[in-house]
């Protein structure tokens, strides 16, 4: 066959049905008196073949479920465009924690905020002049 790049996908599927028939035991004889007799084996009956269509599945509400919400979604879309409603991040409770941060992060800053920058500065410095200060 050549390269394993070169197989279709036609025939990497034969052969992995190839190898489940010979590792498929055949099934044992039923003894009732008289000699079973032995049915041909069929490959292909228990393989979804990926060309088969797959059935709709039900919808999971009803159409007058569905038209309501899209109904409400088009209300509050509506409500949004005309201003009605606060952007993400900008309703009252963002201003308060946005309030009760600037505090805390200001402090932050004034403690740390000059280390950072010294240490910066002194390792551009000693990139730009290859020398360690």
């Amino acid at each position: 066959m050549g390269d394993n790049r070169d197989l279709s996908m036609e025939e990497i599927l034969a052969s992995i049905k190839r190898v489940i028939a010979e590792e498929t035991p055949p099934p044992a004889p039923e003894r009732r008196g008289r000699a079973a007799r032995a049915e041909p084996v069929r490959e292909e009956e228990d393989v979804l073949e990926l060309s088969d269509p797959i059935p709709a599945p039900p919808p999971l509400m009803s159409e007058n479920a569905a038209e309501a919400s899209r109904s409400k979604l088009a209300a509050l879309a509506a409500m949004r465009e005309q201003g009605a409603l606060p952007a993400p991040g900008e309703g009252p409770l963002e201003q308060v924690v946005r309030e009760m941060l600037k505090p805390m992060l200001k402090d932050w800053l004034d403690q740390r905020l000059p280390e950072i920058v010294e240490e910066l500065v002194t390792r551009e410095i000693s990139r730009i002049t290859g020398k360690h200060i």
